[in-house]
Parts: structure tokens; sequence; C-alpha cells
């Protein structure tokens, strides 16, 4: 984004009478946020930007102050494209943990969109290393036998399209890697208008599972997660982009929010991929599944969010 010419960021008012000072700085590919609060009764060390915790945190009798900085791709960040804009935006929150009036505070940085401008994508014949943190993430197609990487973009109606996506980990607990969504579009980036057929939605629910042969398969190791999508009949002949979300979770900690569900259709009921027995983690599939949100905003929570094409699938 070096050609962007910066139009500023918002600097947002004081939500529910809190008394907190903000300042918001916008670089060319992150952002920092300094949070300063006098007689706030929130743990600073609570406060998230997006889903990422402080990166800086002082607790003095003058006040507290949390900083973060963060890079556009990581803490779930959102990005919004208009004609003249490129925008992302965030949240600072505070978990819900007491009788406390919870904090949020909305931030973005905008900056002008150049018109030769295009969205960054993973090349789908590459095997692409992302890092966040100590973590870096991986996903591309693969051969059939995911052997290697894929050798095309091209797929006949019906056939198997193999996606192998992994999390390498240093110096951390082990985690698991989830695909929390995943949804075909016609754009490389997703907008209000945009034509999409979901495959992976619902927090891990592998609703294309349901009327298709698509399925997670057996893992080799809990960071890496490889899925078999059955080609389908969506924008046939036109180009196709794959919007996926990866998240490394604790192992030892899913739930409705955290998961690998796919429907097994000769039972007829949703089952958790990684362990059957517990199931009933993935019986709101069919509704609105939510994980524990004190759990969560505590929790170690890594994600990535990842654009895969053009692919094309042809009678």
């Amino acid at each position: 984004m070096s050609s962007f010419l910066m139009l500023g960021f918002l600097m947002l008012a004081v939500f529910l009478g809190a008394q907190a000072a903000i300042t918001v700085n916008c670089g060319k590919n992150s952002v920092s946020v300094r949070w300063v609060d006098v007689d706030s009764p929130v743990d600073p060390s609570l406060l998230r930007l997006g889903d990422c915790p402080p990166t800086q945190l002082s607790v003095k009798s003058q006040g507290s102050e949390a900083v973060f900085y963060a890079e556009f791709w990581a803490c779930n960040i959102r990005r919004l494209v208009t004609t003249n804009e490129i925008i992302y935006e965030a949240e600072i929150t505070s978990p819900t943990l007491s009788k406390a009036t919870p904090i949020y505070y909305p931030v973005a940085c905008a900056y002008e969109r150049p018109e030769d401008w295009v969205p960054p994508l993973y090349d789908p014949l590459l095997f692409h290393t992302h890092g966040q943190g100590d973590l870096a993430f991986r996903i591309a197609l693969m051969k059939d036998d995911f052997s290697g990487v894929a050798t095309t973009t091209t797929f006949s109606l019906g056939s198997t399209i193999p996606i192998a996506a992994s999390v390498a980990q240093q110096n951390h607990q082990p985690l698991i890697l989830l695909i929390d969504e995943c949804l075909a579009s016609t754009t490389p980036e997703l907008g209000p208008d945009s034509h999409v057929y979901p495959l992976i939605t619902n927090n891990g629910c592998f609703v294309d599972s349901k009327n298709t042969n698509s399925r997670f398969l057996p893992r080799k190791q809990l960071s890496e997660i490889r899925l078999s999508l059955q080609a389908f009949k969506f924008a046939i002949g036109e180009e196709v982009y794959l919007h996926c979300r990866l998240v490394a979770w604790d192992p030892s900690d899913l739930d409705g929010g955290k998961k690998s569900c796919q429907y097994d259709r000769i039972s007829t009921r949703w089952v958790l991929t990684d362990d059957p027995s517990q199931s009933s983690l993935c019986s709101c599939c069919d509704t609105n599944c939510q994980g524990r949100k004190k759990r969560e905003i505590l929790a170690d929570s890594t994600a990535l969010k990842s654009v895969i094409g053009p692919l094309v699938i042809k009678n």
C-alpha cells in the first residue's frame, strides 16, 4: 500500500459515558491505538482490538494505559472497499464479566483507493506462509493425493478440489487448526453485493457436506486440516475465489463457536470430525452456533483470513 494516500483516521467519541482518551495512528500497513483511562474499573489486559490483546500495558495510580499495534491483516480487522476508499476497521472492546459498562470504541483507518488497486490474493498453486505472532499459517490447493500443491486451477463439475491448511507453532502451546468460515465468490473482494456460495459457515459447520460429497478428511495432526470439496455448480465457467478464515485454538476448549463439523447423510446428523463422541457441539449447525463468549475473550486465539483464487469450474 505504499502508493496509498492516507485520508486520515477516525478518532471516535466516547461510548456510553466512559472517560477514556484514545489516540489512533494509521500507518501504511498497520494501526496503533493508545487507550488511556483514569477511572475505568475494567482491567486493561482484558481489552481487545478486534481479537488481539494489548501489546503494551501500564497500570498506575494516575490511570491505566493499553497500547495496541496490529497489521491490517491481523486481529480480525475488517477491510471495506468502496469506489474511492479502502477502509480498515475494528473495535476496542472489553468482556462483560462484571457490572461495569462494557467498553466499545470503533476504530478505522481510511485510504484513497488507487485506480489500479486489486486485493492481495493467495496464488492457488503456491503453498503460502503467512505469519502472525509466533504462528505461521499455510493454505493451498493440493494434488488429489496431497503429495504436493496442485498443478491446475481448472476443475470439472463434480470432481474433487483438495485443499490443505496448516499452522506452524513456535514457543506456543499445542493448537488445533480450524476453518471457521469458507465462502466461494465470483469476486476477490467480498462486499454487500457479492454473489456467494457458502461452503463452511456458522463457526465451522461444513454446510456444503449436507448435499454433496464435500467433507473434512481425517487429520494427520492437530495443526493441519484437509478438506475435499466437490466442484460445485456455482458460477460455472467463471472465475471463483475462496474466502476462508483459519483459526488456531486450544484443542481442549472446543465448543459451539470453535469446532469442525460435517453432515453424515447416513445417520442424518451433524458429526464433530475430530471426536464424534462430542457431536452435540454440532447440534447448532442448523440454527445459530455461538461459543462461550467469556472464555473466547480471555483465550489465546489467533485467526487469519485468506483468499485463494481464481479457480474455474467447467461442465
